[in-house]
């Protein structure tokens, strides 16, 4: 029996809910382009997006990478994998972390799951698609979930509407600050002396 075949045995066979999922269940999802990722014991699969979607955290990426060669803090990377717990692991578009938080907050060499995050960065980014669970899950789920493991900011990009929503950790959590719009700059306190204009990001 092929993986793809186990798999689908797997997720159709008959067991009493809820049916709770773990990382090590991630090893048998297959390689397509899917994300899988795990909220409180939830599968959460994601459809490869949009190119609109890939744009979008391209140039992301490039404005970033431009600070970061003249602010060499950190690192901003794409689609990295983030291991909170068992029951949480999810893979957010982008993600900034400090070189402290990197040498200390990611998995190493010959360990399991090895090259992934397990605490969260300083600062991650999600990017909008448009079903209606996935807002939901990008405004309300992954905000609470990030709150609750420390991120300290988190983004939601808005490609349809051309906004940024930052939020910032407070004592209940992660909590809007602003949402900026098209001719506004995002000042952060995670990247001393970072502005970004959001014409830079909303251009294709």
């Amino acid at each position: 029996m092929t993986i793809n075949e186990q798999l689908r045995e797997a997720l159709t066979e008959v067991r009493p809910l809820p049916i709770r999922y773990t990382v090590d269940d991630l090893d048998f999802m297959p390689e397509d382009d899917n994300r899988y990722e795990l909220i409180g014991g939830r599968l959460i699969v994601s459809h490869a997006p949009h190119l609109d979607h890939q744009k979008l955290a391209s140039n992301l990426n490039v404005a970033f990478g431009i600070h970061l060669l003249e602010n060499p803090i950190g690192l901003i990377v794409q689609t990295p994998g983030i291991i909170f717990s068992p029951d949480d692991a999810v893979i957010p578009d982008l993600v900034f972390a400090t070189h402290e938080t990197i040498e200390n907050a990611v998995i190493g060499e010959g360990e399991k799951f090895e090259g992934k995050f397990n605490s969260a960065p300083e600062l991650l980014i999600e990017i909008l698609s448009y079903g209606k669970k996935d807002i939901e899950r990008d405004r309300v789920i992954k905000r609470e979930l990030y709150g609750k493991y420390g991120v300290k900011e988190y983004w939601v990009v808005d490609g349809m509407f051309h906004t940024i929503e930052v939020y910032r950790l407070e004592e209940k959590g992660l909590e809007r600050i602003k949402r900026f719009e098209i001719n506004e700059s995002i000042e952060t306190l995670i990247l001393p002396d970072f502005s970004l204009k959001l014409t830079d990001i909303f251009r294709f």
